[in-house]
């Protein structure tokens, strides 16, 4: 087995790394799935780092994909939904970004760029050249999924670069994907360039038949959403599996808030469905630790393992059952925005390491610039991921510890029960983890709260609001100072960009002072924060997308009166 760079024929990829970013979509961490992956184990996990506190920033398909491939958070983006007229490829070509996102720049800094597998919802057979992906720099070779076909495992229609869209009738989606990625890696390096290769399968995904309307605006999508598919080779696994039973599955009593505290408990009938559908996205994920397995060992036939970095990460989370919910994601709960990353490749923490550092998808793009060895951008809202061991260590007490969680719209069952589409799922959140506090704080549409300790109530089934009690504490704190404090940060946060977003607590504390919570809690504060800060985050009404308008009082947009020693905010920033 050879395990260095040394063919001179390949000396330009052995000079600067590669990447291959494997992108599943839906997979979760809290279901488990990861257990069940024996290739990812020994490839990735076994032999890289594990970043437990990963997250998405949205948790949909769509906008989550955009912020992966531009470093912004939704509200920059402005792509806050899987179709028109708030989201899709459309909206993303329509917001400029087809020719200023990672593909293009990559491509700008000397890398070749493959794709295979799905890009955006509402990328169609209808719009695929109108215009192609990556603007007026094209992919050197990309072959997309598309719509109205992305999700039926057994009937998928994919296009490559130049030709026509072609029908895959009865053909295995993942098992093309994977065909397709060998085909795409052989290209790359056949051709001796530095390349950056995403692989993005459909797995574990449920099945969906769609008439493609979700791509046209004005008509109302037809579609029928129901279990993921199995390859046929793994139909009969795990037979007795079922959705872990965590304290909030299906609770006698509702939890959460906004409409989530209407929810039926779910019928015998209703779980053993759910049973059967947590079943079905693990054999989906099987032909996926295939390709895994496959693209490790080429990786190694080709002798560029060493010195290639392999990402593993999905574009969003999802629950079954939790809180009453029927399979699916878009809520900000732990289950839907709690995502797999696991990184390995030259210097990167070996021998199933683990980190607990919190880390997001606004600092993917930046993390591949810094491992490229590409000058970073300052409209990045992220910060990139140390992947070495020193680098993690460094950064261990002092890395952001916060992830600003969006949504716009609402949230749908994707199983047989109940298909209500429930409206008002519009919500801002900080999900906060540092020494002595692990916390999720959210504002609904409806102005509803929700504040949970996740330290002693990690399935956020106690709301600690409506009533802040003096007698309840988190991290030996009041719940009052504790809420003043993160509901500051998150009025940064709603409507931040760049540098504001890498470093909130500097909107707060120009002087530099404050760079957690831990030092926001400091009584020298409890004056500024409690009595100065009146200005809260507040919501206009509830909207679909993302309106400024809508969205109650912004800092710095709005020019906010935060006030200091009696003077303004923009007086003493």
């Amino acid at each position: 087995m050879v395990t260095t760079c040394s063919n001179p024929l390949k000396k330009e990829q052995c000079d600067r790394p590669n990447v291959v970013f494997i992108l599943t979509d839906d997979q979760d961490t809290h279901l488990n799935s990861l257990d069940y992956m024996p290739h990812v184990k020994r490839h990735l996990l076994d032999k890289g780092t594990h970043f437990t506190k990963h997250y998405c920033t949205t948790a949909v398909c769509c906008p989550s994909r955009a912020t992966l491939w531009t470093g912004k958070q939704s509200h920059n983006t402005n792509i806050t939904d899987v179709s028109p007229p708030y989201g899709g490829y459309p909206k993303f070509v329509e917001n400029g970004f087809n020719e200023n996102y990672l593909p293009v720049w990559l491509q700008q800094a000397g890398y070749n760029t493959y794709y295979t597998g799905k890009l955006f919802n509402a990328h169609s057979v209808k719009n695929y050249d109108d215009p192609a992906p990556a603007g007026i720099y094209q992919f050197c070779i990309a072959d997309f999924l598309l719509d109205p076909f992305t999700y039926n495992y057994l009937n998928s229609t994919f296009q490559r670069k130049g030709e026509h869209p072609k029908s895959y009738e009865g053909r295995y989606s993942t098992d093309i994907v994977a065909r397709k990625a060998q085909d795409l890696l052989q290209d790359a390096v056949a051709d001796g360039k530095p390349f950056f290769l995403t692989i993005a399968p459909i797995a574990p995904h449920g099945n969906i038949f769609m008439n493609g309307s979700s791509s046209v605006v004005g008509k109302e999508p037809m579609l029928g959403h129901s279990a993921p598919i199995s390859a046929k080779r793994h139909e009969h696994l795990f037979r007795d599996v079922k959705v872990p039973r965590t304290e909030n599955f299906n609770p006698e009593i509702p939890s959460g808030a906004n409409w989530l505290l209407g929810l039926p408990q779910q019928t015998q009938e209703n779980i053993d469905y759910n049973d059967h559908y947590h079943r079905q996205r693990l054999r989906s994920l099987q032909a996926v630790d295939e390709l895994v397995d496959n693209i490790f060992v080429a990786l190694e036939d080709y002798d560029i393992l060493d010195n290639t970095y392999v990402f593993y990460s999905s574009d969003n989370g999802f629950h079954i059952g939790q809180h009453r919910l029927q399979p699916g994601k878009s809520c900000g709960y732990e289950e839907d925005i709690h995502v797999p990353l696991i990184v390995r490749g030259p210097s990167v923490a070996a021998n199933y390491t683990t980190t607990d550092i919190v880390t997001t998808h606004i600092d993917l793009a930046p993390t591949f610039f810094k491992l490229l060895g590409i000058p970073t951008r300052e409209d990045f809202d992220g910060t990139a991921i140390p992947v070495d061991r020193e680098g993690i260590e460094a950064v261990t007490q002092r890395r952001r510890e916060h992830v600003a969680v969006e949504y716009w719209g609402y949230a749908g069952g994707e199983g047989i029960f109940d298909k209500t589409l429930h409206e008002n799922n519009t919500y801002k959140a900080i999900r906060i983890a540092g020494p002595g506090y692990n916390i999720y704080y959210s504002v609904w549409c409806t102005n509803e709260r929700e504040i949970y300790d996740m330290s002693v109530d990690p399935g956020q089934m106690h709301n600690l609001f409506p009533v802040i009690s003096s007698t309840i504490s988190i991290a030996g704190h009041s719940l009052s100072k504790i809420v003043s404090r993160l509901d500051s940060l998150l009025l940064v946060l709603k409507s931040c960009s760049g540098k504001v977003c890498r470093e909130p607590w500097k909107s707060l504390h120009p002087a530099g002072d404050v760079a957690t919570l831990e030092d926001a809690l400091a009584e020298e504060y409890d004056e500024f924060y409690e009595h100065q800060q009146t200005t809260r985050v507040e919501y206009e009404y509830c909207w679909n997308g993302y309106v400024p308008e809508v969205e109650g009082p912004m800092w710095e947009t709005h020019g906010v009166p935060f006030v200091r020693d009696g003077l303004p905010w923009y007086d003493w920033v």
